[in-house]
């Protein structure tokens, strides 16, 4: 089944609560949908266990993108099906749970448009996609009032079932966008040829061999493309800057460095 699982279309919607969002990726997941390409955002997850130990807020909050299991432990729900789970901040939204591949994007700043003070928040991210201004605004809006965002990544002939399945459970604003969300690489990046456009297009040549080779050190590590690259640009804000056009171009001075 995975060699005939080539998702073409990404569906987006907006729920209201996370008793619908929970039920519709498990609807999903359950259809056969590979749990790799379901994205989530929302502001108002409720925990349903105390966070003890060492663990404090602070750590969840500036942890980068975690486990998907800690997320579930913590918050009882579907977050600990997804991938790249993590708190991040989001311009002109706030604090959000992300999980998915948009997780990735939004912590790496993939792209100008949400990246430092060049930025445009959400809204201006999603239109980057080529979703409509006017929905993506609306998407931005709804989200930063509390609710939860749903994007499914699917094969043309399941295209259909995923919309009527998010319809079901309350999605609305449903939208129907061609392609998927950018990635790194396919597997070890060897050059930066590589590199989705969104990606590479706002890394200067330094920066890009500079995220190839923390990456593919990470992937070797943890065989995780979303842990690598959570690394890899983790490895670009330590040693770069970004400039005002959102390309990360301008290398940092080492303290201590002659």
């Amino acid at each position: 089944m995975a060699n005939n699982y080539r998702v073409e279309q990404t569906l987006t919607a907006v729920f209201a609560n996370q008793t619908q969002v929970d039920e519709a990726v498990r609807r999903l997941i359950d259809q056969g949908v590979d749990r790799d390409h379901i994205s989530v955002l929302g502001k108002n997850f409720q925990s349903q266990s105390r966070i003890s130990g060492f663990l404090t807020k602070r750590d969840v909050i500036f942890g980068g993108l975690r486990n998907g299991a800690l997320f579930g432990s913590l918050f009882g729900s579907f977050l600990s099906l997804l991938t790249g789970v993590g708190v991040l901040f989001v311009p002109f939204v706030g604090t959000v749970v992300a999980a998915g591949p948009i997780g990735a994007i939004l912590l790496g700043a993939a792209t100008g448009a949400i990246a430092g003070g060049t930025g445009g928040g959400l809204a201006s991210f999603l239109a980057t996609l080529g979703m409509p201004e006017e929905k993506a605004a609306v998407y931005e809006t709804r989200l930063q009032a509390g609710e939860y965002l749903v994007m499914v990544e699917v094969p043309g002939d399941r295209l259909g079932l995923a919309q009527q399945t998010l319809n079901e459970v309350g999605g609305e604003e449903i939208h129907v966008s061609e392609g998927v969300l950018p990635r790194a690489c396919e597997g070890r990046c060897n050059s930066p040829a590589d590199l989705s456009p969104e990606i590479r297009n706002h890394l200067s040549p330094a920066a890009q061999n500079a995220f190839i080779e923390r990456y593919n050190q990470a992937l070797s590590d943890s065989a995780d493309p979303t842990a690598a690259e959570q690394a890899a640009w983790e490895q670009v804000r330590q040693d770069y800057q970004e400039d005002e056009n959102g390309i990360w171009s301008q290398g940092k001075v080492k303290v201590g460095a002659m």
